[in-house]
């Protein structure tokens, strides 16, 4: 992970900026960057009146993991604790919940086929500032669309785990730790 990354590097001596950048540098499709992703496939999805488990199928057959869903730790009987708050919090406080409900029965089809396909933290900010973008009514669904295009929803992710990549990289060297070896039974071959 970013953080990983983040972390060796400081322990290496390197600076601040190399430190961050190298956390940076793990954001994409795999680890932060699903956000943009759930973003846009939620609304497309919603926007074009599809039954969600119409849509997770169809994703299926082009051969694409649906963003936002799936954990590999997280589970229903193990939920994302952040993503239970998130869903509370915006069922409270905002004006209308319409993507992020969409995702939920998402998720209720994808939990039909496995336990462990649940509705992610990067799924539910995604469907959640569709929903602030539509519901602040400051903007047009062309202006709407291009926001999501643009990879504004990443860019936010981007710049919160800076913060915590930066308090990684300082606290290693904070703490004066030494060069990070990593265990040798995980990169010898027999």
């Amino acid at each position: 992970s970013g953080a990983h990354n983040t972390i060796v590097c400081s322990r290496a001596g390197k600076d601040i900026v190399s430190c961050l950048t190298s956390g940076l540098l793990c954001i994409g499709p795999r680890f932060g960057g699903a956000v943009d992703d759930a973003a846009r496939y939620f609304s497309a999805a919603l926007d074009q009146k599809k039954d969600p488990d119409a849509f997770v199928e169809e994703m299926k057959k082009k051969g694409i993991r649906v963003p936002g869903i799936g954990h590999r730790v997280k589970s229903k009987d193990n939920p994302d604790k952040r993503v239970e708050l998130l869903i509370s919090y915006a069922h409270k406080n905002f004006p209308a919940t319409k993507y992020l409900d969409y995702a939920l029965r998402v998720e209720d089809y994808t939990l039909s086929k496995s336990s462990n396909l649940i509705l992610n933290v990067d799924g539910a900010i995604g469907a959640l500032f569709v929903d602030l973008l539509h519901g602040c009514g400051m903007f047009s669904e062309a202006e709407i669309a291009d926001i999501i295009d643009v990879g504004y929803v990443n860019a936010l992710f981007v710049l919160a785990r800076s913060i915590g990549f930066l308090g990684h990289a300082l606290d290693q060297k904070r703490l004066k730790q030494p060069l990070y070896r990593h265990p040798g039974d995980d990169v010898l071959f027999a």
